[in-house]
Protein backbone atom coordinates (compact mmCIF):
# COMPACT_ATOMS: atom_id res chain seq x y z
CA UNK A 1 0.00 0.00 0.00
CA UNK A 2 1.28 3.53 -1.24
CA UNK A 3 0.69 6.89 0.67
CA UNK A 4 -0.21 9.97 -0.61
CA UNK A 5 -0.69 13.87 0.10
CA UNK A 6 -3.69 15.44 -2.16
CA UNK A 7 -4.63 18.78 -2.12
CA UNK A 8 -7.48 20.93 -2.28
CA UNK A 9 -8.70 24.33 -2.03
CA UNK A 10 -11.16 23.74 0.93
CA UNK A 11 -14.04 26.80 -0.53
CA UNK A 12 -13.60 23.83 -3.86
CA UNK A 13 -14.06 21.15 -1.65
CA UNK A 14 -12.98 20.28 1.38
CA UNK A 15 -12.69 17.35 3.93
CA UNK A 16 -15.72 18.14 5.49
CA UNK A 17 -17.33 17.71 1.72
CA UNK A 18 -15.85 14.14 2.00
CA UNK A 19 -17.23 13.73 5.18
CA UNK A 20 -20.74 14.84 3.94
CA UNK A 21 -20.83 12.81 0.42
CA UNK A 22 -19.24 9.31 1.94
CA UNK A 23 -16.70 9.74 -0.77
CA UNK A 24 -16.13 11.29 -4.28
CA UNK A 25 -14.01 11.30 -7.98
CA UNK A 26 -11.10 12.80 -7.26
CA UNK A 27 -10.46 15.10 -10.03
CA UNK A 28 -9.42 18.11 -11.54
CA UNK A 29 -5.59 17.04 -11.78
CA UNK A 30 -3.67 18.76 -14.62
CA UNK A 31 0.05 19.60 -13.77
CA UNK A 32 2.13 16.62 -15.54
CA UNK A 33 4.37 15.92 -12.08
CA UNK A 34 0.66 15.70 -10.15
CA UNK A 35 -1.01 13.51 -13.27
CA UNK A 36 2.27 11.13 -13.02
CA UNK A 37 1.74 11.12 -9.28
CA UNK A 38 -1.93 9.95 -9.35
CA UNK A 39 -1.77 7.43 -11.91
CA UNK A 40 0.35 5.11 -9.75
CA UNK A 41 -2.46 5.40 -7.26
CA UNK A 42 -4.31 2.48 -6.41
CA UNK A 43 -7.38 0.87 -4.36
CA UNK A 44 -6.60 0.60 -0.60
CA UNK A 45 -3.79 3.08 -0.72
CA UNK A 46 -4.73 6.15 1.73
CA UNK A 47 -4.48 9.65 1.68
CA UNK A 48 -3.91 12.93 2.95
CA UNK A 49 -6.24 15.75 2.21
CA UNK A 50 -4.33 19.02 2.55
CA UNK A 51 -6.19 22.29 2.46
CA UNK A 52 -4.32 24.95 0.24
CA UNK A 53 -5.06 28.70 0.58
CA UNK A 54 -5.52 30.18 3.83
CA UNK A 55 -5.43 27.26 5.86
CA UNK A 56 -2.25 25.29 4.33
CA UNK A 57 -2.54 21.97 6.73
CA UNK A 58 -3.22 18.51 6.75
CA UNK A 59 -6.72 17.98 8.20
CA UNK A 60 -7.96 14.41 7.26
CA UNK A 61 -7.02 10.75 5.91
CA UNK A 62 -9.00 9.14 2.72
CA UNK A 63 -8.36 5.73 1.30
CA UNK A 64 -8.71 4.97 -2.01
CA UNK A 65 -11.52 2.81 -3.47
CA UNK A 66 -10.30 2.69 -7.35
CA UNK A 67 -7.60 2.71 -8.97
CA UNK A 68 -6.53 5.45 -10.65
CA UNK A 69 -8.81 6.00 -14.26
CA UNK A 70 -9.03 8.30 -17.55
CA UNK A 71 -10.97 11.18 -16.24
CA UNK A 72 -14.77 10.37 -17.66
CA UNK A 73 -15.32 14.20 -18.14
CA UNK A 74 -12.24 14.70 -20.25
CA UNK A 75 -11.81 13.53 -24.11
CA UNK A 76 -8.14 13.64 -23.29
CA UNK A 77 -6.96 10.29 -21.53
CA UNK A 78 -3.94 12.01 -20.68
CA UNK A 79 -6.13 13.15 -17.93
CA UNK A 80 -7.03 10.98 -14.73
CA UNK A 81 -8.97 10.61 -11.48
CA UNK A 82 -9.79 8.26 -8.53
CA UNK A 83 -12.30 7.64 -6.60
CA UNK A 84 -11.58 8.05 -2.45
CA UNK A 85 -13.90 7.86 0.50
CA UNK A 86 -13.29 9.37 4.07
CA UNK A 87 -11.28 7.38 6.89
CA UNK A 88 -10.73 9.93 9.87
CA UNK A 89 -10.30 13.64 10.63
CA UNK A 90 -6.73 14.91 11.87
CA UNK A 91 -7.90 15.76 15.63
CA UNK A 92 -5.36 18.53 15.80
CA UNK A 93 -4.73 19.40 11.82
CA UNK A 94 -0.44 19.80 10.86
CA UNK A 95 0.14 23.20 9.25
CA UNK A 96 2.66 23.59 6.42
CA UNK A 97 4.04 25.74 8.89
CA UNK A 98 4.37 23.50 11.36
CA UNK A 99 5.91 20.53 8.66
CA UNK A 100 8.33 23.47 7.31
CA UNK A 101 9.99 23.43 11.17
CA UNK A 102 10.45 19.99 11.26
CA UNK A 103 14.32 19.13 9.26
CA UNK A 104 13.01 15.53 9.14
CA UNK A 105 10.57 17.06 6.18
CA UNK A 106 13.42 19.05 4.14
CA UNK A 107 13.18 17.02 1.29
CA UNK A 108 9.41 16.39 1.56
CA UNK A 109 7.57 17.42 -1.87
CA UNK A 110 5.26 19.98 0.59
CA UNK A 111 8.31 21.87 1.40
CA UNK A 112 10.41 21.67 -2.10
CA UNK A 113 7.62 21.68 -4.68
CA UNK A 114 4.87 24.03 -3.05
CA UNK A 115 2.54 23.63 -6.23
CA UNK A 116 2.56 20.08 -6.47
CA UNK A 117 -0.88 19.12 -5.65
CA UNK A 118 -0.59 15.09 -5.81
CA UNK A 119 2.26 13.41 -4.25
CA UNK A 120 3.73 10.66 -2.51
CA UNK A 121 4.31 10.33 1.24
CA UNK A 122 7.25 8.08 2.75
CA UNK A 123 5.98 5.52 5.50
CA UNK A 124 8.22 7.56 7.65
CA UNK A 125 7.16 11.26 7.36
CA UNK A 126 3.21 9.87 7.21
CA UNK A 127 3.92 8.20 10.63
CA UNK A 128 5.67 11.54 11.93
CA UNK A 129 2.61 13.76 10.79
CA UNK A 130 0.21 11.17 12.34
CA UNK A 131 1.96 11.62 15.60
CA UNK A 132 2.11 15.45 15.15
CA UNK A 133 -1.89 15.86 14.29
CA UNK A 134 -2.67 12.94 17.29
Amino acid sequence: MARWLIKSEPGDYSYADLERDGGTCWDGIKNAAALIHLRKVKAGDELFVYHTGKERQVVGVARATSAAYPDPKQDDERWAVVDIEPVERIASPVTLAAIKEDAAFADFDLVRISRLSVMPVPAKLWKRILRMGA
